[in-house]
């Protein structure tokens, strides 16, 4: 099938969730009276995600058939010949990321039937996400700069929200201002950006820009000696590093994890944090033009792959460690677009969504089951009591830590494999950074692993607090009966209800086996053809890779061979022998290397250091301002001021209205005589 889409289709697509969560979001709130109830409002949102899921998967069979569209939907103004619009370009890079979107979204959306069910905030929640699954929709469906600035903005103000759910907490309302200022620095470089970009191509859409790029790449930003493409290049990553949380934009997203736990399948795991992730594949005709561009982004993506996963190995808090898995895992993401491997980075994007949904959300079933304890250091020997709980969480583990056979293998393996073959100078960083981090993410995530499911039952006993237990999921604080966290004494763990744990059967599928099955067509077929650009003649990473692919069973087979196979089973291995059979050993470590264990306790010190900086600054340049600008030039001279010359005058002119007749005769005679002398001519006067 050769041809065009439908464009009425495709604009069902974002529409389906977008009138969902109007009818959960208006009519199912306090404010517009509570037309709908909570059944009307889950029925209604679920069914707008599932028509989009559908609709979805058939725009990627028609894509996959060779179909495409590429047009204006509607055009918003016309301002000088500019044209402000909105538009959708739909690909095979399109097309797989509305099917990742719809399907995790419809996936949490069921979920969070189950986990939400007992909150006040029910309608409200549904709609929220609902409105996140329509504005990621149009950020990833865009054709031009504007729309995409829209979907970038609005994921962003629905992420606020979403962290801040529970609005009456004091933690929850910390992690979404500091979600919402640190994306903001993010999103000052992004739109420098775009604007460098308009200024000199004098458009926003995407195909006029890409088609001068040429020129865009000979010129110098004014003033300077720096390429125009690379300034350009560099504040949209910017932009990323902010929404896919890079290195030292990242610190938004472990607080984050203050909002209920389905968001955070949903919007830091699977979709918003990926925004950054799928522009910069996007944009990677302009990207191609700049090695510099190019070698900015591998060090951060080194450092964020690395650093985050060290982190990783000390939390306690169940969800904390799958967020700083995220961070990982998007540093890999990134260190594969800075080898100019963008089909694999997107790759991995796509797997790396099945997975990372399904702990976060298998992270979810546990906290229900140990009673919204969320402290690893209360678990133990739950697959026991929680069998489909246990399985998902270990496939999801498997395909997270590149397991042969399993989709996390392929996409991260093709990664490490694109660092191997790049020839940028910071290349050699790169490499230890992604084999290191294999080590790392097997060593963490199966710590977790084991504490959680495996070894000693140490629920049940008390509920004593940990001095470094980074908090809780405040899920229970709203249920009336619920006055502690955890499992009373007596009390055994649970498996959640299916309305929970099917979702988790639905997201293990894709994480077993999608890699084997779309590894061929995404990065060696034609799948990205017109979508993503690669400079083979200077970028040679894809082309080794190609040349090297021996096909899926023989890549799963020969992975045994591989010294990242061997790092992520020393992992595995050195987790169980430290916190199943010597688990003396990781406290011994705590205390002879205090200083190095503070360091990451402190999580390098970025909070410190941004409110000291930063927080410390503005609150010094604000108060300067409020003192001086505000005190004491507005209020002290403009207002204050302007009423004490009132006064005065005031004062002056009431001590001449005496109420004699005779002192106003006497002015009004001195008025004339006043006249007199102004007006007439003297003949002495010469």
């Amino acid at each position: 099938m050769q041809g065009q889409l439908n464009p009425q289709l495709l604009l069902a697509v974002p529409l389906a969730p977008l009138a969902g969560a109007a009818i959960a979001g208006l009519l199912g709130t306090q404010f517009f009276g509570n037309v709908v109830g909570r059944k009307t409002s889950h029925t209604a949102t679920i069914l707008g995600v599932l028509v989009a899921f559908i609709l979805s998967c058939m725009t990627l069979n028609d894509v996959m058939n060779g179909a495409h569209y590429s047009g204006t939907v509607y055009q918003w103004m016309n301002v000088g010949g500019l044209k402000l619009e909105v538009g959708f370009l739909v690909d095979g890079l399109t097309a797989m990321m509305m099917c990742v979107v719809t399907f995790v979204s419809l996936m949490v959306h069921i979920y969070t039937v189950g986990y939400m069910a007992e909150d006040e905030g029910y309608n409200r929640f549904f709609a929220y996400i609902s409105l996140f699954t329509f504005s990621m929709l149009m950020l990833v469906m865009s054709n031009n700069f504007l729309q995409l600035f829209f979907g970038w903005e609005a994921v962003g103000l629905v992420s606020y929200l979403l962290i801040g759910f529970w609005y009456t907490r004091p933690t929850a309302i910390y992690a979404n201002m500091k979600a919402f200022l640190v994306n903001r620095v993010g999103d000052f470089g992004f739109i420098l950006g775009i604007g460098l970009l308009l200024a000199y191509t004098g458009s926003m859409n995407y195909a006029d820009v890409f088609a001068k790029k040429e020129t865009l790449a000979g010129l110098m930003l004014p003033g300077t000696d720096w390429m125009l493409i690379t300034v350009a290049c560099i504040c949209l990553f910017i932009g990323a590093m902010g929404k896919s949380a890079q290195f030292p934009l990242h610190v938004w997203l472990p607080d984050s994890m203050e909002g209920p736990t389905p968001i955070s399948a949903l919007i830091h795991a699977a979709t918003m944090v990926t925004a950054g992730i799928f522009m910069v594949a996007r944009m990677s005709p302009l990207f191609e033009m700049s090695d510099t561009a190019l070698s900015f982004i591998m060090v951060i993506g080194s450092i964020t792959a690395l650093f985050m996963g060290f982190l990783g190995i000390i939390q306690n808090d169940i969800k904390r460690v799958v967020a700083y898995s995220t961070l990982s895992q998007l540093g890999y993401m990134t260190v594969a677009l800075g080898a100019s491997a963008y089909s694999v980075a997107v790759f991995h994007l796509m797997t790396h969504a099945f997975f990372k949904a399904l702990l976060f959300l298998a992270a979810g079933s546990v906290i229900i089951g140990m009673h919204h304890d969320q402290d690893i250091r209360n678990m133990g020997g739950l697959r026991k009591y929680m069998k489909i709980t246990w399985f998902t969480s270990l496939i999801g583990s498997l395909a997270l830590i590149g397991t042969p056979f399993f989709s996390g293998f392929y996409s991260k393996d093709s990664i490490i494999e694109a660092v191997m073959a790049s020839e940028l100078p910071v290349a050699g960083f790169a490499k230890f950074a992604v084999l290191a981090g294999v080590f790392v993410t097997a060593f963490y995530s199966f710590r977790m692993y084991f504490l959680v499911f495996h070894g000693k039952e140490n629920f049940g006993h008390s509920h004593e607090t940990h001095d470094d237990h980074h908090g809780h999921d405040d899920h229970a604080d709203l249920h009336a009966d619920e006055h502690h966290h955890g499992l009373a004494p007596g009390q055994k763990p649970h498996e959640s209800p299916a309305v929970v744990w099917v979702p988790l059967v639905l997201l293990m599928i894709p994480s077993a086996l999608i890699g084997l099955f779309t590894i061929k067509p995404m990065l060696f077929g034609d799948f990205f053809n017109g979508a993503i650009f690669v400079n083979e003649h200077a970028h040679k990473a894809m082309e080794e890779l190609q040349h090297e692919f021996p096909g899926w069973l023989d890549m799963s087979l020969h992975a045994f061979k591989t010294l990242p196979f061997w790092l992520a089973a020393s992992g595995v291995g050195l987790a169980y022998f430290f916190y199943m059979i010597k688990p003396q050993i990781p406290a011994m470590i705590k205390v002879k290397f205090s200083a190095i264990f503070a360091i990451l306790d402190n999580k390098y010190y970025m909070d410190r250091f941004n409110e000291i900086v930063f927080a410390g600054g503005a609150r010094l340049l604000g108060g300067g301002l409020w003192n001086v600008g505000d005190k004491g030039l507005i209020d002290g001279l403009i207002v204050n001021g302007s009423a004490t010359v009132v006064d005065a005058l005031s004062k002056l002119m009431r001590r001449l209205q005496t109420g004699f007749i005779y002192h106003y005769a006497f002015v009004m005679i001195l008025g004339v005589l006043g006249f007199l002398f102004y007006f007439m001519p003297f003949p002495f006067a010469q």
